[in-house]
């Protein structure tokens, strides 16, 4: 009975953005099935998010799902407005939704630069600033955000993505600084290559290629920053890092 209580108070309200596919969705499963309240957002990928629903359900797992575009405030406090009513409490913000985009600098349009930054830069701002007051008034919580290695490295052909990860890793560092005293921690994850649909264009024979670039000579898998965030939710002690997930391709 004991250990019950203790796991029961161990468990925490989770919210994972962009968690009905990829590495989103690989959260999400390792955070339920460690038996945390998890609220998957997704945006277009409702078909996704309730399979996922049911086949965690059939494990005994039950999580809430809630569509909201997250690079629009609006949408962003109805999501928020939604796990407070129902849990009173955000105990981990997951800022993982976001894009991709290969192209030619020359050839990035306004559009083009204006649709990554609101998507995969502004939206870990709205997410984060909606969040951290209901942490500050319990005085602990943490944050963690899925940036990417162009975020530290930078990526040809993909300035205005690697911009959007480097601007998320900023204010990682700066936020951990200002929210510390208030036990909150703030880190990121930067992955390296990982087999996801965002990667979907890559040719076997680049990913063969690629594997000799990297020390440990195998593409990450989503279970690999799904366990990373898993300690993260876990720990006590970190705060303020860029954590990297990429096999040493970058060290």
């Amino acid at each position: 009975m004991e250990e019950n209580k203790e796991k029961n108070m161990q468990n925490k309200v989770i919210i994972v953005t962009g968690g009905s596919r990829g590495i989103g969705a690989a959260i999400v499963r390792i955070l339920a099935n460690e038996g945390h309240q998890v609220v998957l957002n997704y945006n277009q990928s409702k078909e996704l998010a309730e399979n996922i629903k049911q086949e965690l359900k059939q494990e005994g797992k039950e999580i809430d799902i809630f569509k909201a575009d997250v690079s629009k405030r609006e949408e962003v406090k109805e999501l928020i407005k939604f796990v407070i009513e129902k849990y009173r409490k955000i105990d981990v913000l997951i800022n993982n939704a976001g894009i991709a985009q290969e192209k030619l600098f020359t050839q990035i349009t306004d559009e083009d630069w204006n649709t990554m930054i609101q998507m995969n830069l502004n939206s870990v701002f709205y997410c984060t600033q909606e969040v951290v007051p209901y942490m500050i008034t319990n005085q602990k919580g943490s944050i963690i955000n899925i940036s990417s290695i162009w975020g530290v490295t930078g990526g040809s052909c993909e300035v205005h993505y690697s911009v959007a990860k480097a601007g998320i890793d900023g204010m990682t560092k700066a936020l951990a600084k200002e929210l510390g005293p208030s036990n909150i921690r703030v880190n990121s994850i930067a992955p390296g290559a990982i087999n996801t649909d965002m990667n979907k264009n890559v040719t076997q024979e680049e990913w063969e290629e690629l594997k000799q670039e990297i020390p440990l000579e195998s593409i990450g898998k989503t279970i690999d920053i799904a366990k990373c965030v898993k300690w993260l939710v876990e720990d006590e002690y970190t705060t303020g890092q860029i954590i990297s997930v990429n096999g040493g391709w970058y060290i």
